[in-house]
């Protein structure tokens, strides 16, 4: 009596479906659950610096199916209808977040959340202020600039949102329901809601987690190991 034929896929087969599958998975981990951000300016700074790579939490504000899809970095593509999961939380005053750029939507942006919507911002000489209380400033943020521009010398920074004064004194505002008002760490040099106005809900990405690796682009080439900012890897962003 004959053996019965076991047919065994080859290596290259079994080598191509695993990557396959792994790719899979990758793909649908980072558009839903987590992905990698490179930080590009110096708006976080000191929280974050440039050069600095995070992982962004997109599950606790709720996974959104793609919306696009073209070829990655340009703008040839179209758009697909999306919803979002329920999220587990909503986005909080002091949160690290990510969002689509109000202004263009294919570029993401990461700032600091200060206020969600009912609540009321006033800057009055840099000093930050939500619903009256000062609000309490980063750990790492920092200040560049000794001028303190006055509520009507706007024109010496960006235009602001509404003209409702300068980039140190500014507002009264009230942040509208289902959106967002949020600033860059760095103070006196950041592009944030006091130049572009409010983040709608429906542009939250994310929220930054965690430092995983941090690359110093201006130290030469020949210092290699002086290029990795090792005492920055594993920081929590807070």
């Amino acid at each position: 009596m004959s053996k019965p034929v076991v047919k065994r896929k080859s290596r290259f087969k079994s080598f191509t479906e695993g990557l396959f599958s792994a790719l899979i998975a990758a793909l649908i981990i980072r558009q839903f659950v987590v992905q990698a951000y490179t930080i590009p300016t110096s708006s976080m700074e000191n929280t974050l610096l440039i050069g600095d790579f995070l992982l962004v939490n997109k599950f606790n504000y709720g996974m959104r199916t793609p919306d696009w899809i073209g070829i990655p970095y340009t703008k040839i593509g179209v758009d697909l209808p999306w919803f979002r999961f329920p999220a587990l939380r909503d986005p909080q005053p002091f949160d690290v977040v990510i969002f689509r750029y109000p202004r263009d939507h294919s570029m993401d942006y990461i700032k600091r959340c200060i206020a969600v919507g009912g609540q009321t911002v006033e800057i009055i000489d840099k000093v930050v202020y939500v619903d009256g209380k000062k609000f309490p400033f980063p750990p790492y943020g920092k200040f560049t600039d000794p001028r303190i521009f006055r509520r009507d010398e706007g024109r010496f920074f960006f235009p602001t949102f509404r003209n409702l004064g300068s980039r140190d004194n500014y507002g009264p505002i009230t942040v509208p329901k289902d959106k967002y008002w949020v600033m860059g760490d760095n103070r006196d040099n950041s592009s944030d809601s006091r130049v572009w106005g409010f983040v709608d809900h429906s542009e939250i990405v994310g929220q930054a987690l965690i430092i995983y690796f941090s690359w110093n682009s201006h130290v030469p080439l020949s210092q290699f190991f002086k290029k990795i900012r090792f005492g920055r890897i594993g920081r929590v962003i807070r």
